[in-house]
């Protein structure tokens, strides 16, 4: 086949280091604007991004030329030197090791947009465990407690 044709839509969860509620909302869409310029810098369509103080949700149009695994470095390596370097924390800023990565057909992204673009409705009824957890079961994802995103401190 002379032409490689994909459709994926993925969406992507990762939180601040130790779950802090780091994020605020005085700077929150300046870093929204950033990780938006690095997805489209490597090539893939950010579709929506939203989150609360302490994590992050980015539904993405992803092209094939690049792992999921790249592009979370770049996006969570480039975002918090970013944060850093223009001081918007009184803390050292780190997203927490690792992310939920989630898949959608076609259909179902209408939804999920709504779905990041509501984070704070969502939130006043679950917490960010909660969510994710109900994430992985839903995807039937095996996990360990142990290994999910850490509780605050």
């Amino acid at each position: 086949m002379p032409n490689t044709y994909t459709q994926m839509h993925l969406q992507f969860v990762f939180a601040v280091k130790h779950r802090r509620s780091l994020i605020d909302p005085s700077w929150k869409d300046q870093l929204y604007k950033y990780i938006t310029g690095i997805v489209q810098q490597n090539k893939h369509k950010l579709l929506a991004i939203n989150g609360m103080p302490d994590h992050i949700h980015i539904l993405v149009g992803m092209r094939p030329h690049q792992s999921v695994s790249d592009l979370l470095q770049d996006i969570k390596g480039s975002s918090s030197k970013w944060i850093n370097e223009n001081q918007l924390t009184d803390t050292k800023f780190e997203w927490q090791g690792g992310y939920g990565s989630f898949s959608y057909g076609k259909n179902q992204v209408d939804s999920i947009i709504n779905y990041i673009l509501n984070q704070e409705l969502h939130h006043s009824k679950t917490t960010f465990l909660e969510e994710f957890i109900d994430l992985l079961k839903s995807y039937g994802i095996d996990y360990e407690e142990r290994y999910l995103f850490q509780e605050p401190i």
